[in-house]
């Protein structure tokens, strides 16, 4: 199992902030767990804004990180401070 979780903007357009998705082999990158919850349609689409950034295990990676069973996947946008 792979356990997704939403931030800011991502969190209020999906209106979820975790979930858990099975893993399955293809899912071998931070790119392609995004691919495939984009093809869901509708508001996932958010999952491609340009800016978005992403985490691996609770560090900020690219989108090319491999991914195996039992990671931990975060997608969020950039974070300013003031």
């Amino acid at each position: 199992m792979l356990d997704i979780h939403y931030f800011g903007s991502c969190r209020e357009r999906l209106d979820l902030g975790h979930e858990r998705l099975a893993w399955q082999p293809e899912l071998d990158s931070v790119e392609r767990v995004r691919q495939h919850l984009v093809a869901r349609g509708g508001v996932w689409v958010a999952l491609q804004q340009a800016n978005l950034l992403c985490a691996c295990n609770q560090e900020v990676c690219s989108f090319q990180q491999a991914v195996h069973d039992g990671d931990e996947i975060a997608f969020f946008p950039p974070i300013t401070g003031g």
